[in-house]
């Protein structure tokens, strides 16, 4: 009896061993963490159904304010990141000092000036509080928006993205109100009008086309800085897994997805 007890915990030992094996050779499944800023992704969705049949797990991280997304990246917490433009990203490459590159385009964002207290850039009077995102680049689009709308007068020699200190003629002595992009929606009860991005505006329920009573006017080509992206880290940018998340939003799905879901509140770039 006591022969037979040691043959089978001698069988026991070598099924657990042999299972535990087999645990362990198993084929894992791949997880690549994606930044995004707010609520309304849902462009990702083909993306990620796609990228489980390929065992890859794609995960978004989301963040509620664009200071955050590029740090998180760099720091290894994320492999991608997508929710800003170019200018943004070279702007925190050189003041930051990030390793980050781009490795995908995705779509435009325009700003719009969008106000709950009047219904046109005319009812805008003197003295009224107008926020904008205190960004350096989208601070600078923003006082262009301002701008176009004829509230105030900047010179062309100060590029696209100005500063406060480049205003020449504010007739109506608007006062701006400086605060992060994602602060901008909320703001809207206590100023007369306030420059939202994009993304920002989606999330607060607003349609660049049918709320804002200014919108920037963009369009595709290589050379518009506010194309947005998709970035990693630039040691990384020839990953074949990451040009593969590319190459699916790239997709015929996925600009549907943008073209019905956010009702031209973005523009695909590709």
């Amino acid at each position: 009896m006591k022969r037979i007890g040691l043959v089978l915990a001698a069988l026991l030992l070598s099924a657990t061993v042999f299972a535990g094996g087999d645990k362990d050779n198993a084929p894992k499944e791949k997880l690549v963490k994606v930044g995004v800023v707010g609520e309304n992704n849902e462009q990702w969705a083909p993306i990620i159904e796609q990228l489980k049949k390929e065992g890859i797990r794609l995960e978004l991280v989301k963040f509620s304010e664009y200071v955050l997304p590029n740090r998180a990246l760099e720091d290894g917490e994320l492999d991608l990141n997508a929710f800003q433009h170019y200018a943004y990203l070279n702007n925190e490459i050189n003041t930051k000092g990030y390793h980050l590159s781009p490795i995908g385009e995705t779509l435009l964002a325009p700003l719009g000036l969008y106000s709950k207290k009047v219904k046109s850039v005319a009812e805008i009077k003197a003295d009224d509080k107008i926020a904008i995102p205190n960004d350096l680049v989208n601070e600078g689009r923003a006082l262009r928006v301002i701008e176009k709308a004829g509230l105030i007068k900047i010179p062309e020699a100060a590029g696209p993205t100005p500063a406060l200190t480049d205003i020449t003629d504010n007739p109506l002595k608007l006062q701006f109100i400086e605060v992060e992009a994602a602060q901008t929606p909320r703001l809207l009860p206590d100023v007369a009008a306030s420059v939202i991005n994009g993304g920002h505006a989606v999330d607060a329920g607003l349609n660049p086309e049918r709320d804002s009573i200014a919108l920037e006017r963009q369009s595709g080509g290589s050379q518009n800085p506010y194309i947005n992206i998709i970035a990693a880290r630039a040691a990384d940018k020839d990953n074949a897994v990451y040009k593969r998340i590319v190459e699916l939003y790239h997709t015929d799905a996925v600009k549907t997805i943008i073209q019905t879901a956010y009702k031209g509140a973005y523009i695909t770039a590709w």
